[in-house]
């Protein structure tokens, strides 16, 4: 099991709480607890991105897929862009405000602010 990190924009300056995570990478809000845009970032599928759901969603793979059919069909929220490389978030993060995405720990580095564990 990775140990999972959620990360964010050094600039950002908001609260941030699991239940706001959730939401966030839920689809049930676009914005962080101060205003500003959220901007949500999923790993490729995989071990990372499974431990994250299940630790901060509350949710497997199979019920979030499930979710985001019900959400694209209804016409509601899009999924988070997927980005494919750790390198990739980083770069994403640290170069964009309101982002906020999740890796393995091991892979952060000090371009990023770590908000969860």
């Amino acid at each position: 099991m990775a140990d999972v990190v959620v990360i964010i924009n050094p600039a950002n300056s908001a609260s941030i709480d699991e239940e706001q995570i959730a939401k966030i990478f839920l689809g049930q809000t676009k914005t962080f607890s101060n205003g500003s845009e959220a901007i949500p970032i999923d790993q490729k599928e995989g071990p990372v991105r499974e431990d994250f759901g299940n630790k901060f969603l509350k949710k497997n793979p199979s019920q979030l897929k499930a979710q985001w059919a019900r959400q694209i069909f209804t016409g509601g929220a899009k999924p988070p862009k997927e980005m494919a490389s750790d390198d990739e978030i980083l770069k994403f993060v640290a170069s964009t405000p309101g982002a906020i995405a999740y890796m393995d720990s091991s892979k952060v580095n000090k371009t990023v602010k770590v908000i969860k564990q």
